[in-house]
């Protein structure tokens, strides 16, 4: 395992699991105990390159990994060769909205689209520039010229008028728009204007807040806002593809922060966001479109505030009903993620010391029988039952290495005895510290 892992990978892993978070890149090298999920994935992802779509919902209790498992889908879906974006769910980000957090979220989106060559995100502009250069290249073809003649001034309209054809037939709604601003992208490409490749990119991620703004710097009408952004990702979708990608993957976290909507009606507009995006997945009114929403059980199952207080939503997603902890469903839309049992946890702290030693370079004295040690130390504690996730268990070994390496004389023995649990579930259910949204 460790011969295959990089040392940005390394690094990434062990800072962001120390400071609790699932890391960006690398999670491949930590996934333990989701061999069924990640096999049911790759058959997904194999219908959605055919031009299916698919939607997926990961539920689990806080800190059963479900934002890992949302990065370890992106890995899989990036080697498919898949275009992958992640956001997350905020107050101020919202599927629906009359007051810009719906396009809100789509810039989050955009912002952070990645491809195998850019996991961390950022890949737009060079996602644009590589269609670019690929009508460039057809256009030199067709018309039977070289790519350096092509280049030249008065190929600029041949350019833009191939640019946009090519959109109007793959786009439906807003494609005009959407394809004057790739034109201006272009023209800023092809000219060097930065600021006009800056303005065209601004208003393809929906950051323009006025049509005002967008038509001084662009000679465009309209933008992109909370009533038309889906549209837009559905545009984008079919551009990835025709460039050869095998589809967007967009992964949905923190469907926590929907649940919160203290306002009902607002909270129902955007179950019923998730409900078009479902019907449409699995209608077929989309191709090659993968969601993936995570959210805790309550979240999905409280009949008052969650998905299933919204009838059409609930009617779609109820669990199998011959499903068992032992018999599982894996190809329904709702995927239940299972704690980690104790054998799994083992070998996860294995392999994160192996990757803390290539990290530091160090080799540090914890043997089998220490990390058995620890765990037992830890799980026997009172509390842990009830209060203890993986997230938790990870942040204290990692801790304890950490000290270890930097204090080599210290009793390990001891620092496993000093362990403590404590509740670090967010008070999130309890409706009295649910801000007035």
């Amino acid at each position: 395992m460790i011969d295959k892992i990089k040392p940005k990978e390394a690094t990434s892993i062990i800072n962001s699991l120390i400071g609790g978070v699932v890391p960006k890149i690398g999670v491949q090298h930590i996934a333990v105990g989701r061999s069924e999920e990640i096999n049911a994935v790759v058959t997904a992802l194999e219908d959605v390159k055919n031009g299916h779509s698919m939607v997926k919902f990961w539920i689990g209790d806080f800190g059963s990994g479900k934002s890992f498992m949302l990065h370890l889908l992106n890995t899989v879906a990036l080697k498919q060769k898949f275009v992958v974006a992640n956001a997350d769910f905020t107050p101020d980000n919202r599927l629906y909205s009359n007051d810009g957090k719906g396009v809100a979220l789509y810039t989050s989106i955009m912002d952070n689209v990645s491809i195998q060559t850019k996991p961390e995100g950022g890949a737009l502009p060079t996602l644009l520039e590589k269609w670019i250069e690929q009508v460039v290249t057809k256009t030199a073809e067709d018309n039977k010229i070289s790519l350096t003649e092509i280049r030249k001034e008065e190929y600029l309209n041949l350019i833009q008028t191939n640019i946009q054809k090519t959109i109007n037939e793959l786009t439906d709604v807003g494609g005009f728009d959407f394809g004057l601003v790739v034109m201006k992208y272009y023209e800023g490409y092809i000219k060097d204007d930065e600021q006009l490749r800056r303005n065209a990119l601004k208003w393809l991620k929906g950051e323009y807040r006025t049509k005002t703004e967008a038509r001084q710097d662009l000679g465009i009408r309209e933008i992109i806002n909370d009533l038309n952004y889906y549209d837009m990702l559905k545009n984008f979708c079919k551009l990835f593809v025709s460039m050869g990608y095998s589809g967007f993957m967009i992964n949905l976290d923190e469907a926590i922060n929907l649940y919160k909507i203290s306002n009902s009606a607002i909270r129902e507009k955007n179950y019923e966001k998730i409900l078009t995006i479902y019907n449409d997945c699995f209608q077929g009114k989309v191709t090659n479109l993968f969601f993936n929403f995570a959210g805790t059980k309550e979240v999905l199952e409280n009949q008052r505030r969650g998905f299933f207080s919204y009838d059409a939503l609930k009617t779609r997603l109820v669990t199998n009903k011959y499903e068992t902890a032992e018999i599982r469903d894996f190809a329904q839309p709702v995927i239940r993620l299972l704690p980690l049992d104790h054998n799994e946890i083992f070998v996860l702290l294995k392999n994160l010391k192996a990757i803390f030693d290539y990290n530091y370079k160090t080799d540090l004295l914890i043997n089998d029988d220490d990390i058995q040690q620890f765990m037992e130390e830890l799980f026997n504690k009172p509390g842990a039952s009830e209060f203890l996730t993986p997230r938790e268990v990870i942040r204290d070994f990692l801790n304890i290495l950490n000290i270890i390496r930097q204090n080599p004389t210290v009793d390990k023995v001891k620092l496993f005895g000093e362990l403590e649990i404590s509740d670090e579930r967010p008070a999130e259910f309890s409706l009295d510290s649910i801000e007035e949204l």
